[in-house]
């Protein structure tokens, strides 16, 4: 059987202070990986480390930086990976505000494509030279199920995410021989500060209640309930390992069945 167990290797897990992030990073730590969290507030990654499982020796660590600033981003890995190896990316950040596109402005789209694309991408150059030296490298993307069928409300997401879906393809194409997959993961309605975000939005511009609009969004889903973050971070943690070693350039919904395509 091939291993589920990832001791030895270290995971970069970015938005990984609550959320999905925070949850694959647990999973990764539990599977006995290296965690190294990455995100814009310190006291909020110090609080986190200090969650992660370490009875096996793991080493944890993280690194501050703001996916808003794509260049203190890139100068932060850059230095970091002149010293250590990491063997699987986590790319993850939290989606652009809803909205309809035909009322979105520009700068809501060259905000969006530089916290999400350009990002992912400056990490994944950063990461891939020594992915390829160790013969071993998982970049996991968390997007959304927009890629496979957009999602009402959220225009610029719904572009972003697209981008972000046909760039991680394209690098599983020129990357697979090194021993190194590229997969996107697709959280559907997730448990999260953001769902609770885009449920408050509707509800302020139908007037509806809170619970209405959750109540609509849930009858909705085959499995009638949001999903858990350890639920997204469980197939995450599972693409990071050996086992996968031949699942590549794939979108993956984790969804409770809503998305409506094969």
């Amino acid at each position: 059987m091939l291993a589920l167990d990832i001791k030895g290797k270290t995971a970069l897990v970015a938005g990984s202070t609550q959320g999905i992030g925070y949850a694959a990073a647990s999973e990764l730590a539990e599977l006995r990986a290296n965690c190294v969290l990455i995100a814009r507030n310190e006291e909020a990654l110090k609080k986190a480390i200090a969650g992660l499982d370490d009875s096996n020796g793991q080493k944890h660590s993280y690194l501050v930086a703001d996916f808003q600033h794509p260049d203190q981003v890139e100068e932060t890995i850059n230095e970091f990976v002149q010293e250590n190896t990491i063997h699987i990316l986590i790319n993850n950040s939290g989606g652009p505000p809803a909205g309809m596109i035909e009322t979105a402005e520009v700068e809501s789209f060259r905000i969006a494509f530089n916290q999400h694309l350009v990002c992912n991408h400056i990490l994944a150059s950063a990461v891939l030279p020594k992915m390829k030296e160790a013969g071993y490298g998982r970049i996991i993307n968390v997007i959304s199920t927009s890629v496979k069928i957009p999602l009402k409300g959220l225009g610029v997401s719904n572009t972003i995410r697209g981008a972000v879906a046909s760039w991680a393809k394209t690098m599983a194409n020129e990357v697979a021989e090194h021993g190194i997959t590229v997969n996107n993961v697709l959280p559907g309605a997730t448990a999260t500060g953001r769902l609770d975000a885009i449920i408050t939005n509707k509800s302020v511009k139908t007037g509806k209640d809170k619970d209405d609009v959750s109540g609509e969004m849930v009858a909705e889903i085959p499995a009638k309930r949001f999903g858990e973050p350890k639920e997204i971070a469980a197939m995450i943690a599972f693409l990071a390992t050996p086992a996968a070693a031949y699942v590549n350039g794939v979108s993956i919904p984790v969804d409770g069945g809503r998305t409506g395509s094969i």
